[in-house]
């Protein structure tokens, strides 16, 4: 075994312990957490069973004290007079499911109960010794047994039932779920002169309380001070005794219940672990409460089971988490290792090629200088194409812009020559009105050398807020000769609001200016010739249309291409390139242009432009 290989294995046993290491904290960690939840359930549970038993047997205390005051019952107690009593026992018996209510003498002697399951005296019971002094006497022990009286005295109550199948029946439960058990409430009777004239009993049936949760998940018992399972959720646990830490059933020694018991504690948790009972679980967290109201703890033993398979299923997670790391990892240095032994080999080779490869870079430098010079002189051109083309569009326009020029000048000659004869001849208010003539036409001469400049210089600055009303008005004003000149009518009706869009406003104004042109280029000698301009909200964005009554478009899909023209050979007018110009300008404000022929006849051209807010 070389020294690698060894190095290698220690490694990978290291790693395996770590893991294991780590799976089992994870395995704690998650089962001290799982125990904690099923601690609170458990808890809350246990809270849930002793306060409904205790609410329950407070119903038939409050009975107790409350019919401890009847007339009935004192009259029977303090003049003897017995009117009705029994029957009102065994009414009130009836009616609240007590196992038996009795009026008991200060001697002990039952005077009245509502059937013949007691004896005809009671004596050493330490509750009815509390009833007789003048407290509340509660107490718990073996239900009374004999039911001399039951069948005479239920057959008028019962009429047409089969009382002695009725009183079968309920001896083969008692028989079933062992000696029957009772709850004892002796409420003190007092004379209106104050004593004791004896107390009311009141006999609950301890398995009618456990009638309404037995077979509950948990199991939970309730054991009395004597160490004995009193009350039960599980009829199986009844009778049992406490044994050290645990309970055993009724006849098992003490040495035998612990061999079968094991108790630790988990994170404050108390766990046992017994195989003396197949009802409970054989792992489980044990929890108990101290209920001195009945002179009883109620105690109950969860399955952590559950936790445990949780906890586990976390830990083996987090190892085969850690394992699959660790192979890939594994692999991924062993391939590492390989790697460095070629790595060895191939530097020589890259020491051979690092000289080609210096020469091949100096190459590719100089190639990419001149790339980047011929990019700066394809942008240069480009911005030249797009002046070119605006300085062609003047130039197409040159003749009815100086025709809307001299018209102006020679009116401002006209109307100055009148106005100094009207001032000649003291009309000094005639001659006014001639000077504010002049002082139009000078506005509108600006106006139009204000446009020309604008469209002629090259614009530099960035994309920016722009009145598409605006811009449509002054290339209205700029292409107004040549529309004019080709009897062209133009539909425009201008929103009342401004309508801004990004956008450059000298290129977009070349944009409008192209579209117009073209438009009447195109209806060069037709009948009709109209241009319809309009604009509209889609959404966040606004959509400018021109459209013509021209004969439309022969190529749709080619009317984009530099250079393309419909117009013939020799012509003189353009060069094809004022829509190609006016797609790149479109596209450089983030929008879009699109052409095609209208179904009434024409083409209509839709600008496609991103709104701003004004």
């Amino acid at each position: 075994m070389d020294r690698s290989f060894a190095r290698r294995l220690r490694l990978i046993l290291a790693f395996l312990a770590a893991v294991a290491c780590v799976a089992a904290g994870v395995w704690r960690y998650g089962y001290v957490q799982a125990l904690h939840q099923i601690a609170d359930r458990g808890e809350a549970d246990l809270l849930l069973a002793t306060d409904r038993l205790t609410g329950q047997l407070q119903l038939y205390q409050t009975l107790a004290v409350v019919t401890a005051d009847h007339p009935t019952v004192t009259g029977l107690l303090s003049a003897g007079q017995d009117n009705g009593a029994s029957e009102m026992m065994r009414r009130l018996a009836d009616k609240t499911g007590a196992l038996e209510i009795a009026i008991v003498s200060p001697a002990g002697f039952v005077l009245a109960a509502s059937s013949g399951r007691l004896p005809p005296r009671i004596e050493g019971a330490r509750y009815l010794e509390r009833g007789l002094q003048g407290s509340l006497g509660e107490g718990h022990g073996p239900a009374p047994g004999g039911r001399d009286q039951s069948d005479a005295g239920l057959r008028g109550s019962f009429e047409g039932w089969d009382i002695g199948q009725l009183a079968a029946d309920e001896r083969a439960t008692r028989e079933r779920a062992g000696e029957g058990r009772a709850y004892f409430f002796a409420a003190p009777v007092f004379h209106d002169a104050g004593g004791v004239l004896g107390a009311l009993l009141v006999v609950v049936d301890i398995e009618r309380v456990e009638a309404e949760w037995r077979g509950a998940r948990p199991a939970i018992w309730f054991t009395d001070a004597g160490g004995e399972v009193f009350i039960s959720n599980r009829t199986e646990l009844l009778g049992w005794r406490r044994a050290g830490v645990g309970i055993a059933p009724p006849g098992a020694e003490l040495a035998e219940a612990q061999a079968g018991l094991r108790q630790k504690i988990v994170a404050g948790h108390v766990i046992w672990e017994e195989r003396w009972s197949p009802y409970v679980p054989e792992r489980g967290l044990y929890l108990v409460q101290e209920l001195p109201v009945i002179g009883m703890q109620a105690e109950t033993l969860l399955d952590v089971e559950p936790a445990r398979r949780l906890a586990g299923l976390q830990a083996a997670s987090v190892a085969a988490l850690f394992l699959a790391f660790g192979a890939v990892l594994f692999l991924v240095l062993e391939r590492r290792r390989g790697l460095l032994e070629l790595n060895e080999r191939l530097e020589a080779r890259v020491e051979e090629r690092t000289l080609e490869l210096s020469a091949a870079n100096l190459r590719l430098s100089g190639e990419v200088a001149e790339r980047r010079t011929a990019e700066a002189a394809l942008t240069r051109a480009q911005a030249e194409l797009v002046q070119a083309g605006k300085l062609s569009a003047l130039g197409q326009m040159s003749a009815g812009i100086s025709h809307e020029l001299n018209q102006p000048l020679m009116a401002i000659q006209q109307y100055a020559e009148n106005a100094a004869a009207y001032l000649t001849r003291g009309q000094g208010e005639v001659a006014g009105e001639n000077l504010v003539r002049i002082g139009d036409m000078a506005r509108r001469m600006g106006r139009i050398i204000k446009n020309l400049r604008a469209f002629a210089r090259q614009e530099s600055e960035p994309v920016k807020r722009v009145d598409l009303v605006g811009v449509i008005e002054a290339a209205l004003e700029l292409a107004e000769a040549r529309l004019r000149a080709g009897e062209v009518k133009v539909q425009w009706h201008a929103p009342s609001e401004p309508v801004w869009v990004m956008g450059g406003e000298v290129r977009l104004g070349q944009v409008v200016v192209n579209l117009l042109t073209n438009a009447a280029d195109a209806m060069t000698g037709l009948a009709r010739r109209e241009v319809a301009i309009s604009l509209r909200h889609v959404g966040a964005r606004v959509e400018m249309e021109v459209a013509d009554s021209g004969p439309g478009i022969r190529e749709p899909e080619r009317i984009f291409d530099p250079f393309y023209s419909t117009k013939e050979v020799g012509a003189g007018e353009g060069m094809g390139l004022g829509l190609s110009i006016s797609y790149g300008l479109v596209q450089s404000f983030g929008g879009a242009i699109r052409g095609r022929n209208r179904p009434e006849g024409g083409a209509v051209f839709v600008v496609d432009l991103q709104g701003a807010e004004g």
